[in-house]
């Protein structure tokens, strides 16, 4: 088995981050950005285990394995979500949806 082969690289043909959509960890919707951001902060392989219960060491291992094998365009994958993560919020609150726009004049007639 192949590193790779833990990892679901969607939107994409090659298994290269630069050009992928989302990279999923196979057989869940998760994505290596959330295991990552744990082990960013500093959380060892254990700790991250009991964030994700449904996850085995294995594939925790696995994709910080990949990003350190991966780490300048993992770095830039992960940027890029950032970036489309930011975005997709000023979106979302320069016209939010009716029932936060109700909530918020509910909010502002209060003393």
């Amino acid at each position: 088995m192949q590193l790779e082969d833990y990892f679901d690289f969607l939107g994409s043909d090659a298994r290269e981050p630069q050009s992928s959509d989302a990279i999923r960890i196979k057989g869940h919707r998760i994505g290596i950005e959330h295991v990552l951001s744990y082990y960013h902060e500093g959380y060892n392989p254990d700790e991250i285990a009991k964030e994700f219960p449904g996850l085995s060491l294995e594939k925790i291992y696995a994709t910080i394995t990949y990003y350190l094998r991966h780490q300048a365009e993992v770095d830039a994958y992960l940027a890029r979500l950032r970036e489309r993560y930011e975005r997709e919020y000023e979106e979302w609150a320069a016209d939010p949806p009716p029932l936060v726009q109700r909530l918020r004049a509910i909010q502002e007639q209060r003393p």
